[in-house]
């Protein structure tokens, strides 16, 4: 057996699926909770060019569940700290990051009618819902997760379109404003577990804000890896059995 760093993917998904990663280019947007552990598990299996797109540094707030995110690397930008994490996994990848909040007014400088898929991480909805409605008029693949925040079973994801969609109030948003923006479908990695209520933690109480989500290490990680798998498993073409 001719041994390489991708021979245990080889022999679930073949030769030709793995050629197929390796000439794909997957472009992951938002790389805390959920697109750290996508994008990370989209360059061990193979995926030959990874886009990156965040803004944000890393918080001390993030160390519970981001893959960048160390008490060393506090302030550090994700996006800079994503693309080393996945170069030394796999060396040969093309990785173009873009270290900058993705908006309707950035798009143009942004997206890309020739990626292979998309990975919708982002927190923003005015955002997902722009790059949403572009991959929708490019036919452009994205698969976009809703609400992983204040939730603590991560078996009750699943993906479904959309319309199918219930109890996440991120999701409830999505659906009457894609629906506005005449997309008709969107596959979601999606939860149907009730949100807790976060408990106030006064951080700094003499600056008012409004309440941040809570979220827990296997939550959000589970999501990007459902995400990353549907991915690769509609690159290769894969036919479950």
């Amino acid at each position: 057996m001719n041994r390489n760093q991708f021979t245990r993917s080889e022999m679930v998904f073949g030769a030709e699926g793995l050629e197929r990663l390796h000439a794909s280019t997957v472009a992951v947007f938002g790389v805390g909770g959920v697109g750290s552990f996508a994008a990370e598990a989209l360059a061990r299996v193979g995926v030959g060019h990874l886009v990156l797109v965040d803004f944000d540094t890393v918080d001390i707030t993030n160390v519970n569940r981001q893959l960048h995110a160390f008490p060393d690397t506090v302030g550090m930008s994700k996006v800079r700290l994503m693309e080393e994490r996945v170069k030394r996994i796999y060396p040969e990848i093309e990785v173009t990051v873009y270290d900058t909040k993705y908006t309707a007014e950035n798009a143009g400088e942004i997206f890309s009618a020739s990626w292979d898929y998309v990975v919708d991480a982002i927190d923003m909805v005015s955002s997902k819902l722009d790059l949403i409605e572009r991959c929708w008029k490019h036919d452009v693949p994205v698969i976009s997760s809703m609400g992983t925040g204040n939730k603590m079973d991560p078996t009750r994801f699943e993906i479904v379109d959309i319309s199918k969609t219930h109890t996440c109030p991120l999701a409830k948003v999505m659906r009457k404003e894609l629906k506005a923006r005449g997309v008709k479908k969107l596959n979601v990695c999606f939860s149907d577990e009730s949100p807790v209520k976060p408990q106030a933690l006064d951080v700094n109480p003499d600056v008012p804000r409004k309440q941040t989500p809570g979220s827990v290490a296997f939550v959000p990680s589970v999501a990007g890896m459902i995400c990353a798998s549907k991915v690769v498993r509609d690159l290769i073409e894969w036919q479950s059995i």
